[in-house]
């Protein structure tokens, strides 16, 4: 096991990314995660601090013994740390020997575009990945930023929580997560191309906002609902919730019209079964209190547990929603990998362990976190001389070829972040067996090729319309196979199979091929058989059970928070076997459960059980920030999140609300003293906003110098100034809808967005140009595949 005392340049366990050395400075909790994936995977990690230390050390959850920080340690086990000097010609001197010795540097430290070319000309070696809340330009760049306040205008809040607020969040590190994720995936593919002077920047706030592009994209161009209708509810699913049984908590989500009936038949809804006006969703909202009675008062009949195993036998997308010490204890996880042993000190405890399953070159499990202390700067090793810089055209992934077999939001999402760097993406589908994302309630020419979010997530891919249950298209899935770099796939677990694409098939036709699945629970458990939509996902964590307040009902954070989720995880993963792929020519499958992918959010409702066998829910408080929250502000549903992050904020947020006397009490100059205070300083904030409009509210604080930012409906992110001055936005035309803006991808190079280079393919619409000119079958046999049905450019006719 790697500790803080092993010195640099012993050998690190094999595994993906060994042998690359890696320089982490400045303090963002992404770019500490972003930095924990890269040690996970094997790579060496420096993490460079002030004399005082990172304050992320002082983080709770606490180690009662020692009251250093778990959830520090828990980003930082495995890595070295070193104290950076504090006279600023002897840190010039020591940061210049550890960029020599680095191959990649993740730096969170504020920069402008000259420092960027500054740093890439004293070290051409170097791969830079800059990381911020808002980035380097627009008009936010100089914002006071947090992790809640990016997910507040990213549109993550606002639709959380109940009916007439205030709108429900999580404490912290959520969007940290999923910067982090964006900036490995990023990066690493930057070390794919053997180029490494590339320079990639992510921002915490466009991370944020890739989890709200279908809703927001659905509501733009289709009028979906913005509004919240429960704590634990959506607009999107129903029956939905997490109810309390004889034991243990239920999370329901049921679908469409198949699960609708069986989820009558196995609770006893005959009389709901047998009405056709029930039998659409929005009818069933429109009875959601009266229906949610009765689903209550029979779900408590049973135990949890019993009533898992009567509706997976069933094939519902019901699970236990477990407490943190359950979820500890379930075997389907435990068996699988998903927790981690951490050592901080003399304490040890347990957290969530990186997901990325890749099966030869698995995550490490386990680590210490570092001291703090001088360490000598490590020896630069022998290096080639640098590559020429790449043309502006040559993206990290350009060569590489994607398989996508899958459907939806997840699969879908992780491919497009490959084809946004470059990689060429073939999406499979069959005309009687469109991607479910494609239809769309409409009158429309087309209603297949109507729906936004399958135009958001398959942009840049393009698509052939094979039939894969029929013995000619599976002949064409297997030659595929074997021309590829990655196949993709999120069926149901006994699909591939049936089909005769085992993996241990794939790898027989391609033993270099990596191989994706995206399974509910691990495909090695028993339980992965599991059907799951995004809330299910959520349940299942035990997220629900983490946000809110104390004495609250579950809440969800989100629309389908597993979906955006796992296919951030999946990209991140495919990354990592694509770089282990290039330096050996091995393959290797990916069992990526996406429940353990959601297990980092909450992360710290996880430590927190480990080290004291409970966990506070903090609702509208922080365990650590005050005030904090969200505020109402003057306007119909209109609400702000104001966090004050650091002791600096608070005289700023003093002289903004006009209140003196909180600035002269001196018990409230500390975070310790302001959150024995925490609901008068809630009251005092309530009471500035209420009478502002939240814009305004905003830009007031910001000028202030106070973290704050308007919690958004997923739809308003389009018209956010900061986006738009980014370039952000794209617009798009696509066959039958139209121009569409489309968002860019969540990182850039060397300051500037990807081009987006191709809408969304419709039905079939390269059948030609994938059968034929990169797979070599004859024009003359795709006109018979044509001809019989096997592949084709539009949905059958019903009848």
């Amino acid at each position: 096991m790697r500790t803080d005392d092993t010195p640099f340049g012993d050998a690190a366990p094999p595994s993906a990314l060994a042998g690359i050395r890696v320089v982490e400075i400045g303090s963002l909790e992404a770019t500490s995660y972003c930095a924990k994936l890269f040690r996970d995977m094997g790579a060496e990690v420096l993490k460079l601090e002030p004399a005082e230390g990172d304050p992320l050390r002082r983080s709770p959850p606490l180690i009662a013994a020692s009251g250093g920080s778990a959830h520090f340690a828990w980003l930082n086990a495995g890595k070295q740390a070193a104290v950076l000097p504090q006279d600023p010609a002897a840190q010039a001197a020591y940061l210049a020997k550890a960029l020599a010795w680095a191959d990649v540097l993740l730096d969170a430290r504020a920069s402008d575009p000259a420092g960027a070319e500054r740093l890439r000309a004293a070290h051409p070696h170097l791969l830079v990945v800059s990381m911020s809340w808002f980035g380097r330009s627009g008009p936010y760049a100089s914002f006071q930023g947090s992790d809640a306040v990016c997910r507040a205008l990213a549109g993550l809040v606002k639709l959380a929580g109940p009916v007439e607020g205030p709108p429900g969040m999580l404490p912290d590190h959520q969007a940290s997560v999923h910067a982090g994720l964006c900036a490995f995936t990023a990066a690493v593919a930057g070390l794919i191309s053997e180029r490494p002077e590339r320079e990639f920047e992510v921002s915490v706030f466009e991370a944020a906002a890739v989890l709200q592009q279908h809703p927001a994209s659905d509501a733009r161009y289709r009028g979906g609902v913005e509004r919240r209708i429960g704590a634990d509810k959506s607009p999107h699913l129903y029956p939905l919730g997490v109810y309390p049984c004889r034991d243990g908590w239920l999370g329901l989500s049921v679908g469409n019209l198949k699960m609708w009936r069986a989820f009558c038949d196995v609770f006893g809804f005959h009389d709901w079964a047998a009405d056709p006006e029930l039998e659409l969703r929005v009818n069933r909202i429109a009875r959601m209190a009266e229906m949610d009675r009765r689903i209550a008062a029979r779900v408590k009949e049973k135990t949890a547990a019993e009533w898992f195993e009567i509706t997976r036998a069933r094939r519902l997308p019901i699970v236990v929603t477990p407490t943190m010490g359950e979820l500890l204890s379930q075997a389907a996880h435990r068996e699988t990998g998903a927790f981690a042993e951490i050592e901080a000190g003399d304490a040890s405890f347990q957290a969530p362990a990186t997901p990325l399953r890749l099966s030869l070159t698995p995550p490490l499990r386990r680590g210490r976190a570092p001291g703090l202390r001088p360490l000598p700067p490590p020896d630069a090793p022998a290096r080639r001389p640098p590559l020429s810089a790449p043309s502006a055209e040559t993206r990290p992934l350009a060569g590489v070829t994607v398989l996508d077999l899958s459907m939806g939001w997840a699969g879908p999402l992780a491919t497009r972040q490959l084809a946004d760097l470059g990689a060429e993406v073939l999406k499979i589908e069959a005309c009687a067996y469109p991607d479910w994302f494609r239809p769309s309630l409409t009158d429309k020419p087309r209603p297949h090729e109507q729906n936004p979010p399958f135009a958001v997530m398959n942009r840049g891919k393009l698509a052939a319309a094979v039939d894969m249950y029929r013995a000619e298209g599976i002949a064409v899935i297997r030659d595929a196979i074997r021309r590829v770099d990655a196949v993709v796939e999120n069926f149901a677990a006994d699909v591939m199979p049936k089909l005769g694409l085992s993996y241990d098939e794939v790898r027989r036709l391609n033993p270099r091929v990596v191989m994706l699945s995206m399974p509910a629970f691990s495909g090695h458990s028993a339980w992965r058989s599991v059907r799951a939509y995004g809330t299910t996902l959520e349940h299942a964590s035990g997220l629900p059970l983490v946000a809110g307040g104390p004495g609250e009902p579950p809440m969800l954070s989100h629309t389908a928070y597993g979906d955006p989720n796992g296919g951030l995880n999946g990209a991140a993963a495919l990354v990592a076997a694509l770089f282990h792929q290039k330096h050996t020519g091995q393959g290797q499958h990916i069992d990526l459960s996406q429940v353990q992918a959601m297990l980092p959010l909450a992360a710290n409702a996880m430590i927190e059980q480990s080290l004291t066998g409970a966990v506070t829910r903090h609702g509208a408080h922080h365990p650590l920030h005050a005030p904090h929250g969200v505020f109402r502000s003057r306007g119909d549903d209109a609400w702000i999140v104001v966090t004050v992050t650091d002791d600096r904020h608070w005289p700023a947020l003093c002289v903004a609300l006009g209140r003196d006397d909180l600035a002269a009490r001196p018990e409230l100059a500390t975070a310790r003293g302001r959150r024995a205070a925490a609901d008068e300083l809630h009251a005092a904030v309530s009471a500035w906003t209420a009478g502002r409009p939240p814009g305004e509210a905003m830009h007031a604080l910001q000028a202030a110098g106070v973290p704050a930012g308007v919690a958004t409906r997923p739809s308003e992110i389009y018209d956010d100034p900061h986006l738009h001055a980014r370039g952000y936005w794209q617009e798009v035309d696509r066959a039958w809808t139209g121009p569409q803006l489309m968002p860019s991808a969540p990182f850039r190079e060397r300051g500037a967005v990807y081009p987006i280079v191709r809408p969304a393919p419709t039905l079939g619409q390269h059948n030609r140009l994938i059968l034929c000119e990169r797979l070599g079958v004859p024009e003359a046999t795709l006109d018979e595949l044509l001809a019989a049905g096997v592949c084709g450019d539009d949905v059958p006719a019903a009848g």
